[in-house]
């Protein structure tokens, strides 16, 4: 049974320019070193990667820059996955502007509900009226221009999208606006273990392979209090996912050092990162100002619509007498009711909700920039520290000119000894004639 690729590991290789060894793998997409190997390992094995093994020992991986298309070619869950995620967009858009859809919907049933129940009542009490008073429905209002709903802010001149001049386009059409107001945007800081260990993994490999717990700290959560703090037991996840060692220092201090992430297949260079792991804040929603007080705005009008229609299908006689539409909306009021209810209060909730949330998530950034503000002002015994650890920084490239062996090779050999071949039967042929 076939190990279904995975994709943290085929976009680093894409990233690393396709000769990649575990380290950078690992370092690049931010994964625990055994699965970093195992992964590669099974990808070299779907798609006829080449392993280059150098003098030292070292392993780095080769792979054809068209892997993707062998991938889909070779096995058709992969082709399924890929087409489900193209799937999947368009049917979460379509939930997206489901709410919005509904919103409309409700408030349109409502007030075309209390507008033939009012019409309805007038004419029973001006019978004698009603041939001559050409009461007709009155329009809506909606033409051609119902479509700028669909369109990315409301609020601005439709002229304005189809000029490429000025501006930078809002990201929400209205419809998406609704479903952003109601449920928001996501979590934003979703990928936060990925950013956490690609930061970690980058700073061991600028500092080449060794470092002090003080220099990870700033991407780590809760360092514990007293002996587990002391004692750096915080650095275990580190060690683990990473393979790395500790050393005792003669001051006795801790240092880390961790060899597979010594190991590259290019030159390493200093890569930016930032002092501290930031976690984003909560935003309520991605929707524009206007499109929020829009969407308040027809969420109380359902609402009060829905009430006043409550006071006119009171008892029940008036969806009987009438039938047809009023009976049909009759039936599902408490539907549109409980709709317009929390259409307003799951918002409300949700804005304290995240209030709260982001107090926490501010005390967790304030507490890494600390550490990142001890890392800058170092005392005299973290610099020992830091200075003892260098003495185990180390960097291995493994290029092209120092390689051992290389599964290439079989490929080589194989064309040679056909060439061989033909070239003795050809010669022998010569003979014979």
């Amino acid at each position: 049974m076939s190990v279904t690729p995975n994709p943290a590991i085929m976009q680093a290789v894409e990233r690393l320019d396709y000769r990649v060894t575990v380290g950078d793998v690992a370092a690049q997409a931010g994964l625990e070193l055994a699965v970093a190997e195992q992964g590669l390992l099974a990808l070299a094995s779907q798609v006829s990667g080449h392993l280059q093994v150098a003098e030292t020992g070292d392993v780095v991986y080769l792979f054809p820059q068209e892997f993707r298309s062998i991938l889909r070619n070779k096995y058709f869950r992969f082709q399924l996955k890929e087409w489900w995620e193209k799937i999947w967009r368009v049917l979460f858009y379509l939930i997206r502007i489901s709410f919005g859809v509904v919103l409309i919907a409700s408030i349109l049933l409502i007030f075309l509900a209390i507008l033939l129940i009012t019409l309805s009542l007038s004419a029973s009490s001006n019978n004698d009226n009603d041939s001559d008073s050409g009461i007709g429905m009155p329009s809506m209002g909606f033409g051609p221009d119902i479509w700028w709903i669909f369109y990315p802010d409301y609020s601005r001149p439709r002229a304005a999208y189809r000029s490429d001049a000025g501006g930078e386009k809002p990201s929400l059409n209205f419809l998406e606006a609704i479903f952003s107001f109601l449920f928001g945007d996501g979590n934003p800081n979703a990928d936060l273990e990925d950013r956490r260990w690609r930061a970690i993994a980058t700073v061991i490999r600028n500092q080449k392979g060794a470092v002090v717990a003080e220099q990870l700290a700033p991407y780590l959560n809760d360092l514990g209090q007293g002996y587990a703090r002391d004692y750096e037991e915080y650095m275990l996840p580190v060690l683990t996912r990473f393979n790395g060692r500790p050393e005792v220092s003669p001051e006795g201090g801790l240092v880390y050092h961790f060899p597979e992430l010594q190991t590259s297949a290019i030159e390493q260079r200093l890569q930016p990162i930032a002092a501290y792991l930031r976690e984003l804040p909560w935003r309520f929603s991605q929707a524009s100002g206007g499109q929020i007080a829009l969407a308040i705005g027809l969420g109380g009008l359902n609402l009060i619509g829905a009430i006043a229609l409550g006071n006119l299908l009171a008892g029940g006689t008036v969806a009987a007498q009438m039938g047809g539409l009023v009976a049909f909306v009759q039936a599902i009021f408490w539907v549109l009711l409980g709709y317009g209810s929390a259409f307003l209060t799951i918002p409300l909730l949700r804005y304290f909700w995240i209030q709260w949330r982001n107090r926490k998530v501010e005390s967790r950034n304030q507490a890494r920039q600390s550490r990142a503000v001890f890392l800058n002002e170092a005392d005299q015994d973290l610099q020992k520290k830091i200075l003892y650890a260098q003495q185990f920084a180390a960097e291995t490239v493994v290029g092209a000119d120092n390689l051992a062996y290389t599964t290439e090779q079989d490929l080589i050999e194989q064309e040679i000894k056909q060439a061989d071949k033909i070239d003795t039967e050809w010669q022998r042929r010569l003979e014979q004639g």
